[in-house]
């Protein structure tokens, strides 16, 4: 691996924006629970893994991440990172109120804490605070209202009464802040496909087409920006959370100078949580 590919794809900064990519839809209301296991490979070669985990109540809900860098990846330079999403359930919505991530890298460790109200971030600061960068695009505050934080961001709810896994449930966009920098990304309908895990689901996903669209907070001369900016072969594939109108996703596909990046499921599991039961006097 040449030192020019090296700087491209620098784990900490790809990793980052694989997460990123995972997208920003609100989930309607369920109760259910999922558990599941993916590997990220280029090329064909697996560069990491990771988990991630979502349940949802009747009223509150959680999500945590975590993943990093395996193999000769790891050795070479190595990284790794989590993420955890709290909030509550309203009115069938998944309503965020803290967001905290963290990524480490050889280079440096950074952790990210986003506090929000009605999808509009009141707090944030990213610790040690980075340096100004001059390039940097700056974010009004009008960047910063009616948009979802990255892991609760990583769901895609599907409206009204049409069916979880038709063309029209990718027909949608999302505005996303992740303490740094704000984006928009927009789906559309690519196909159905069936999909095996080794452990859990099996059956259909719901796969979209993914345009990476930044506003703000962001360097424009930025290698990978560029890059991602241009893309218009990136994909999702989502898979449902049964009994609910959620769809998660199951894999990631970006195209790189150095072959295809993806991130795939090879656990999938999910199960329907009891509904909680009233206290009674």
């Amino acid at each position: 691996m040449t030192r020019q590919a090296l700087k491209f794809g620098r784990p900490g900064r790809v990793g980052l924006c694989l997460g990123a990519l995972l997208l920003s839809w609100l989930p309607a209301a369920a109760q259910g629970r999922l558990d599941a296991q993916y590997e990220a490979t280029l090329a064909g070669i697996p560069v990491g893994k990771g988990s991630w985990t979502i349940e949802v109540g009747d009223d509150q809900f959680s999500a945590t991440a975590s993943g990093g860098t395996s193999g000769l990846l790891n050795a070479i330079a190595g990284g790794s990172g989590n993420g955890t999403s709290q909030g509550r359930v309203v009115n069938g919505a998944l309503i965020a109120t803290n967001f905290v991530g963290s990524t480490t890298t050889y280079r440096k460790s950074e952790t990210i804490h986003i506090t929000l109200a009605n999808g509009n971030v009141k707090e944030f600061n990213i610790d040690p605070q980075p340096p100004v960068d001059p390039g940097r695009l700056p974010v009004p505050d009008a960047h910063r209202r009616g948009v979802f934080d990255p892991m609760t961001g990583s769901i895609l709810r599907v409206p009204g009464t049409i069916d979880p896994l038709s063309p029209e449930a990718c027909h949608s966009s999302a505005a996303v802040f992740d303490g740094r920098m704000r984006y928009d990304l927009k789906l559309d309908f690519k196909r159905i496909e069936t999909v095996r895990t080794e452990r859990g689901y099996r059956g259909p996903v719901l796969v979209c087409a993914i345009y990476f669209v930044p506003l703000s907070g962001y360097i424009p001369d930025r290698p990978v920006i560029k890059y991602l900016i241009a893309q218009r072969n990136m994909e999702v594939s989502f898979a449902p959370l049964p009994g609910t109108r959620i769809l998660v996703p199951y894999r990631l596909v970006i195209p790189t100078p150095l072959g295809t990046a993806m991130l795939e499921a090879t656990t999938f599991v999910t199960q329907l949580l009891p509904p909680r039961v009233a206290k009674t006097q």
